[in-house]
């Protein structure tokens, strides 16, 4: 039987695991700075994030919001300040084993997926934290996991499909399954919309809209250029720009023409209409 996308967070969320502590708190970065040769990428950042907030980080090319979202991955190491992400501090756990806590979608993931690896595949090895299907065994409930998570996006009709044959809308859709595939606690999501003509983005939006209101669904982050690319249920807006925060905080309050204008460089408004945003420059 199909699963609607409403399925999305009842699939996701099955507790805590055997010794894990439970928190509220999912991320918190103090004064991080990220430098890479002579290039300041990101400028003093301090950010604390809860299990039951949906962020948007936000801004123009170069902000640092790809930097930002590598920090919280795990990624990325800053070069100043702290960071505790589920409870462990970088540089005194082990990333390991944070890593397949963490569900992570971006262009550059898609990019290293091997050349003939298959939907089922792809969605599967996230249990294990890599990419390309070897000698790894599975048992039968990841098989049905992994397909019900595809059916909930949308995409089981492609599960024996090779990954580099999909149309960008479907790659989208299908990263999104192997980010929940290992039950995250936190899920960080690079311009899932990029690329994707009006009909696709529409209905990704209208997928992460029912994954961000459901109550059993992990932490999210969501990273855009455009505040038209914001699902419906995001609770939280940071912004970003030239690497250090402009605004953070509910996004009724961040999503303001001033800021936005400030953090753009142009004179901008803005709408929220039907549960949407909508910006645009002034003439």
């Amino acid at each position: 039987m199909r699963r609607s996308v409403a399925e999305l967070g009842r699939i996701q969320g099955r507790g805590p695991r055997k010794g894990q502590q439970v928190s509220d708190e999912v991320l918190k970065l103090r004064g991080v700075s990220v430098r890479r040769d002579a290039s300041l990428l990101l400028r003093n950042i301090d950010w604390e994030a809860h299990e039951d907030e949906r962020w948007i980080v936000i801004g123009p090319n170069g902000a640092g919001k790809t930097t930002l979202l590598q920090v919280a991955a795990t990624t990325m190491f800053p070069t100043e300040g702290t960071v505790d992400v589920l409870g462990g501090r970088l540089g005194e756990v082990d990333v390991f084993d944070l890593r397949p806590r963490i569900g992570l979608t971006s262009a550059a993931l898609a990019e290293r997926v091997p050349a003939g690896e298959k939907v089922i595949d792809l969605v599967l090895t996230a249990s294990y934290a890599i990419l390309g299907r070897w000698k790894e065994e599975y048992d039968s409930a990841d098989v049905t996991r992994a397909v019900e998570l595809l059916d909930a996006l949308g995409c089981a009709h492609l599960i024996r499909r090779r990954f580099s044959t999909l149309s960008e809308g479907e790659r989208k859709r299908v990263q999104i399954a192997r980010a929940m595939m290992p039950d995250p606690e936190m899920l960080l999501l690079d311009e899932p919309a990029a690329g994707l003509d009006l009909g696709g983005r529409e209905d990704l939006l209208r997928r992460l809209s029912v994954l961000a209101r459901d109550p059993k669904a992990p932490m999210m982050v969501l990273v855009t250029h455009h505040v038209e690319e914001v699902p419906d249920g995001f609770t939280h807006a940071m912004l970003l720009r030239r690497g250090s925060v402009l605004a953070a905080g509910p996004i009724g309050e961040v999503f303001t023409a001033r800021n936005l204008s400030r953090c753009f460089g142009i004179p901008l408004e803005i709408e929220y209409r039907q549960n949407r945003w909508t910006a645009w420059a002034v003439r």
